[in-house]
């Protein structure tokens, strides 16, 4: 029998009868666009996140896409941004016309190193974007105080994250404004595209409503060059039933990377660090080690499934040829190194096991 990384189906069937109850419900009420089940989610989620607003938009790239636009800094103002992350952080930036600046992550966290920020300002950085990657929360108190010292917004993306804290505080109310992504493979995923932003600037708040909604705010009455980027109500009645279930879901991921960080024991795989439990809700269990790819093929022998999250780091693909030449040790480390293993809500003890004296022999 294989183990799949992640089985999408067994988890949205625990909530089966309320989901399609939900989205019936939805069906049933003619309102399908910018409707009640949105307005409820939108309340819901700014009040578990701690935030004022939040505003549901098609999908987490889109989510910081807004906020930077809405910001409206200069053309090509700088972005300070991590170097490992997920493209779509480094993509929200060129799509405004702005400049990311790329710094390197703390080899023990992967997140962005807040040493190495100072170094990277100039007097063209307008906002520092963290990424809480693989579900870690980024060390903030420093990076406060460099957005305080210099008069920069701070920026959370947050799409890894639901439901992270950090000193009592939960991710998307860290900064100045955080993107949040519900791809169904998420802690906290819709069953299609979604997303949303959190913030507690009402005026920031009343600008992304309308630039989500062609830039209007009052109908065919248009205040900016807005798009269409709206959560529907289908999948805004979705994440209302699994919002409820997200802070148990989370606690299932801890007491796995918990089990996995005590049993496996092979000193050719470097394990993930952690000090503060309520700081990662393990989106990923990432490994590393200098033989991935001979690892990842007897783990799929054993029908064991692993992704690599991600093979080529941002700076190094195609799409950004401009900064190929940017030399990026740790981060092109990490990219060569690095394999994510099964983690979930639904993975059986017996399928932990399996992995954990797959990975021991």
């Amino acid at each position: 029998m294989t183990i799949p990384f992640l089985d999408l189906q067994k988890i949205n069937a625990q909530y089966a009868d309320e989901i399609k109850e939900a989205v019936n419900r939805v069906i049933d009420s003619g309102w399908y666009i910018l409707g009640k089940e949105l307005e409820a989610f939108e309340h819901e989620f700014a009040n578990y996140c701690g935030t004022k607003f939040c505003i549901g938009v098609a999908n987490g790239l889109d989510a910081l896409i807004l906020i930077l636009r809405a910001y409206n800094f200069p053309a090509m103002s700088e972005i300070i941004v991590p170097a490992n992350t997920y493209i779509a952080s480094i993509l929200s930036i060129s799509a405004n016309n702005l400049k990311p600046i790329l710094v390197e992550p703390n080899i023990n966290t992967y997140n962005i190193d807040p040493d190495l920020i100072e170094s990277k300002i100039t007097e063209k950085t307008k906002a520092i974007m963290i990424v809480h990657l693989y579900g870690r929360v980024v060390e903030m108190d420093k990076i406060l105080l460099l957005a305080k010292k210099y008069n920069l917004k701070v920026i959370e993306d947050s799409a890894q994250a639901h439901g992270a804290i950090y000193k009592g505080k939960r991710t998307g109310n860290l900064g100045d404004a955080s993107g949040f992504s519900f791809y169904p493979g998420k802690n906290l995923g819709c069953l299609g595209d979604g997303g949303a932003i959190t913030t507690n600037d009402a005026e920031l708040a009343e600008s992304l409503k309308a630039l989500r909604n062609y830039g209007s705010q009052v109908k065919y009455e248009n205040l900016y060059k807005g798009v269409n980027s709206r959560l529907d109500e289908v999948q805004a009645s979705v994440l209302r039933v699994k919002l409820k279930y997200l802070d148990k879901e989370n606690k299932k991921r801890r007491e796995i990377a918990k089990y996995y960080l005590e049993n496996i024991h092979n000193n050719k795989i470097i394990l993930p660090q952690i000090s503060d439990p309520e700081s990662h809700v393990w989106h990923l269990f990432t490994i590393r080690t200098k033989e991935r790819e001979q690892l990842q093929k007897f783990l799929l022998d054993k029908g064991i499934q692993t992704i690599i999250h991600y093979p080529i780091p941002p700076h190094k693909q195609g799409a950004y040829k401009e900064i190929n030449n940017l030399s990026l040790p740790i981060t092109e480390q990490i990219h060569k190194e690095i394999l994510s293993l099964p983690i979930s809500p639904v993975i059986s003890m017996n399928d932990i096991n399996r992995v954990i004296e797959s990975l021991n022999s």
